[in-house]
């Protein structure tokens, strides 16, 4: 009867044999190409030879293993490289890209950069986590961990990690007080509107109407500065979001032609102030020509524009606000207050309902057309 085969990654029995500094251990080892190689180790005792060979085996079998690029012996630094390689391939948004690099290049590569990867654990990961959230936040920390968790998934599937580590750490700690929804009352956002109007500087910067606009759509800055006439239908009193502005290193300011998500591809009605709004700024524009122009003229740059609005809000008396708070969150928030849904309010917003499939979200119909006879009550004229 034939020897049975040495599976792949397990080794013979051990010999030992005297040598001058002590002992030494061998075997016979089945890598991971299948050929059958002698490992050897040495020691002072047989208790030490037998260790070292033990750990040799180990090591063997994390680093035999991976693509012949990336393997156990691979530093997370190697392993953050070929990561964003891979994810050159996949249709993320340019903003989520630079994000995650930011983090890879200054929180993961600067604290793990040199681990190998057979020596990355949950312990470690979950240290370094809690060490992050303390010293630049629960932000850094949640981003840094989702790159980290794609990072290791990506070397698990290589065979190069026996697991995503990331998955088995603990919740990140928030600082207290930070999970209070700040929203703006209808009285604020009316008071905001007005006072807007009055500020010369403002006004010059087109303020006003793009604030406006992003309180009428509860859309995010970028979406609002890449909102195209043809995506306006005046008689109808809607608006499509279908394109976000976006900043790349190397490419400068440009209209993705997708928002951020599927879901986020939407028609939204407007309320009646937004359309008067939208009707004075007409003036047989070309179906192409943005809404919204910078000052200088071409595309708005959405962080240039954001420091203009929070100039604007100083100046009105609301320092500290965003687009975002006094946008998406303010909006939601007077939804809520008048009795609409949370799938109502997730139409408006672009926000994909994890317990309804995208199909859902993709229609081209009005969502949630009772939303702006609800935002009308803003208007202060």
């Amino acid at each position: 009867m034939a020897r049975p085969v040495m599976e792949l990654g397990t080794s013979g029995n051990f010999y030992f044999s005297r040598i001058a500094s002590g002992y030494r251990a061998r075997c016979r080892y089945r890598d991971h190409d299948g050929v059958l190689r002698e490992v050897e180790r040495a020691g002072r005792s047989k208790t030490a030879a037998t260790h070292a060979l033990r750990k040799a085996l180990r090591d063997r079998n994390r680093s035999a293993v991976g693509d012949g690029e990336l393997t156990g012996e691979s530093t997370v630094s190697e392993l953050g490289k070929a990561y964003f390689e891979a994810l050159g391939q996949r249709d993320l948004s340019p903003n989520t890209l630079a994000a995650y690099e930011i983090a890879l290049k200054k929180h993961i590569v600067p604290a793990l950069g040199e681990i190998r990867l057979r020596q990355l654990t949950v312990s470690l990961v979950d240290r370094f986590l809690a060490t992050l959230a303390k010293r630049s936040g629960y932000g850094s920390a949640k981003t840094a961990r989702s790159v980290l968790s794609g990072m290791c998934a990506h070397a698990a599937r290589l065979d190069a990690m026996d697991r995503n580590v990331v998955r088995d750490t603990g919740q990140i700690a928030r600082t207290s007080g930070r999970d209070t929804v700040r929203a703006m009352t209808v009285a604020q956002l009316r008071q905001l509107r007005a006072l807007l109007t009055y500020d010369a500087k403002a006004c010059r910067r087109d303020i006003p109407d793009l604030v406006d606009m992003v309180i009428a759509t509860g859309a995010r800055l970028g979406e609002v500065c890449a909102i195209v006439w043809d995506a306006v239908d005046l008689q109808a009193g809607t608006v499509e979001i279908r394109a976000t502005v976006v900043r790349v290193t190397g490419k400068g300011i440009y209209i993705k032609p997708r928002p951020k998500s599927k879901a986020g591809h939407r028609r939204i009605a407007l309320p009646p102030w937004a359309v008067k709004m939208l009707r004075a700024r007409y003036h047989g524009q070309k179906p192409d020509d943005v809404v919204f122009l910078a000052p200088a003229g071409g595309l708005r740059d959405p962080r240039n524009t954001n420091a203009d609005i929070r100039d604007a809000l100083d100046a009105a008396g609301f320092p500290g606000w965003t687009s975002h708070l006094f946008g998406r969150k303010s909006v939601a928030t007077i939804l809520d207050d008048q009795g609409h849904s949370p799938r109502q309010i997730a139409d408006v917003l672009g926000h994909a309902n994890p317990s309804m499939t995208l199909s859902t979200y993709i229609g081209r119909k009005v969502s949630n057309p009772g939303a702006a006879e609800t935002l009308s009550i803003l208007d202060f004229d």
